[in-house]
């Protein structure tokens, strides 16, 4: 099943998200073949960061949970608040996706 993950940053950490991504990065690529789509969150500027978004296939929503207590970001505080809520993706995407 698809779990939609909402991850939002605490204020003031965007400096701190930047050192810890490349170990974000990794362990996002363990689950690549699983992601239906994931990117940041930003305002409407398209640049400053707000949080992220992930939509990613897990078994079940422990497995999900389980997966983001070990997110680098979240073990390393970058998170306000978290949410994860399982999805039905019942339309096909057209646009948004790099060229």
């Amino acid at each position: 099943m698809l779990y939609a993950f909402t991850l939002m940053d605490k204020p003031g950490t965007a400096e701190l998200r930047q050192q810890i991504r490349p170990v974000h990065k990794t362990y996002l690529a363990k689950v690549q073949e699983h992601i239906a789509f994931a990117g940041p969150l930003v305002t409407d500027d398209g640049s400053t960061m707000l949080g992220s978004l992930l939509v990613i296939d897990f078994p079940d929503r422990q497995t999900a949970q389980d997966w983001l207590a070990q997110e680098p970001f979240l073990k390393a505080g970058i998170f306000a608040s978290t949410s994860v809520h399982a999805f039905v993706n019942l339309w096909p995407q057209k646009a948004g996706f790099p060229t």
